[in-house]
């Protein structure tokens, strides 16, 4: 077995899909979870404007819909808009809640707590970079994420899927931090696709993905930081060829990476010595 066909295993991804299929699938995935944890009443989620937590949250509030009506009430979907400062996008984020209708929105801004941590550690002259500052950004939008969810009695829900899975693009134990990933198995045109079956409106499904977490480089593209284009890790989870610069530079990301898609280490645990 090729390490591309171990890697596409591993994440479970289909060359090809039924949009329309996918989102049942999601709901339905979503729908039994809660059915089988009765003391959960609703899910939470960060809403950023971007494609990933806008599918998400669209696929989450249909859950929790059809549920109170399946079961007369109850359920809730909580999203989340955790800005640090004023968003560049923030009107991408609110047509992202119109289009989702959430039950509840709340709005916490998270740059008082994260500027407070920065300051507390220069006390102890531990200066951090802008792109620690950028994870503990992600790691605070996570904490608020729980500290809602445990007071609604809810769970959180992760944006993560494939094309982020591979290359480890995320914050590990901020946005890599979920209590179910509804994406995995999906790649970021399949995605795309599910979120234009729904409906979204275009420029939401077709914005430009950037994490904008550095201050040095605001709102740089996922695919100038990764040095990669999401049609070239698109094509290689599908099982096609891609350019071998390319390849290679994924398959590094996906080895350098795997403790992220890790449990904490144990003393049984050998993943790590290759």
């Amino acid at each position: 077995m090729t390490l591309q066909q171990q890697i596409i295993e591993e994440m479970d991804v289909q060359p090809t899909i039924d949009p329309k299929k996918e989102n049942e699938r999601s709901i339905a995935f979503m729908k039994d979870y809660l059915k089988a944890h009765p003391f959960l009443k609703g899910f939470v989620l960060g809403i950023s404007g971007g494609q990933d937590s806008t599918l998400v949250g669209r696929l989450a509030q249909m859950a929790v819909d059809q549920l109170n009506e399946e079961q007369g009430g109850g359920y809730a979907f909580y999203a989340l808009r955790l800005p640090y400062g004023e968003q560049f996008d923030e009107e991408d984020a609110q047509d992202a809640l119109d289009f989702i209708q959430p039950t509840q929105v709340y709005t916490v801004n998270i740059k008082e707590a994260v500027d407070a941590a920065e300051r507390a550690l220069e006390t102890e002259g531990i200066e951090i970079s802008d792109f620690i500052k950028g994870n503990d950004k992600a790691r605070e939008r996570m904490k608020v994420q729980y500290a809602v969810a445990a007071a609604k009695s809810s769970a959180v829900l992760g944006t993560d899927h494939a094309a982020e899975a591979i290359t480890g693009f995320y914050t590990k134990y901020g946005d890599g931090a979920a209590d179910l990933v509804p994406l995995h198995r999906l790649n970021k045109r399949q995605g795309r696709a599910m979120l234009k079956e729904l409906g979204a409106p275009e420029h939401l499904y077709n914005k430009i993905p950037t994490a904008d977490l550095e201050e040095d480089r605001p709102a740089i593209p996922d695919e100038v930081a990764l040095g990669l284009t999401y049609e070239n890790i698109d094509d290689y989870l599908e099982g096609k060829t891609i350019p071998k610069e390319a390849q290679e530079k994924l398959e590094n990301y996906y080895l350098k990476t795997r403790h992220k898609r890790h449990l904490p280490v144990t003393v049984f645990d050998d993943f790590w010595k290759s």
